[in-house]
């Protein structure tokens, strides 16, 4: 395959590797989306299983592989502050994801034209 890419102009080689290099960006992107958007979840139900427990109910948190007894309110403080932030880490990413695909199908185009003149005429 390298020998295959040698053979193609300088320019058509710089795109190629900017497609691929784009490619990656987006499953990196992706799988880090994936991630958060998780956690996220993870989270939510959290806060949802906390308001479900009385005020004055005993409340731990993890804390590395502790877990500590912890106020309610000060726990679903913190949980909800961690929800704000993976929300907008969120958004971030799927910006990104947007502009990725969008820089990607561009790339793609550009290179179906390079290869257009190298196809042999049709009879």
């Amino acid at each position: 395959m390298s020998d295959e890419l040698s053979k193609l102009p300088p320019q058509v080689q710089e795109r190629l590797l900017r497609l691929n290099q784009l490619q990656q960006t987006l499953q990196t992107v992706l799988a880090q989306k994936q991630q958060v958007d998780m956690e996220k979840t993870e989270v939510e139900q959290t806060v949802a299983e906390l308001q479900k427990t009385a005020d004055d109910a005993l409340v731990y948190k993890a804390a590395g592989s502790l877990l500590i007894k912890a106020e309610k309110a000060k726990v679903a403080e913190e949980l909800n502050e961690r929800k704000e932030t993976l929300e907008t880490r969120s958004t971030v990413l799927a910006r990104q994801e947007e502009r990725l695909r969008s820089q990607v199908k561009e790339a793609q185009a550009k290179l179906q034209e390079d290869f257009k003149p190298v196809s042999p005429p049709s009879k």
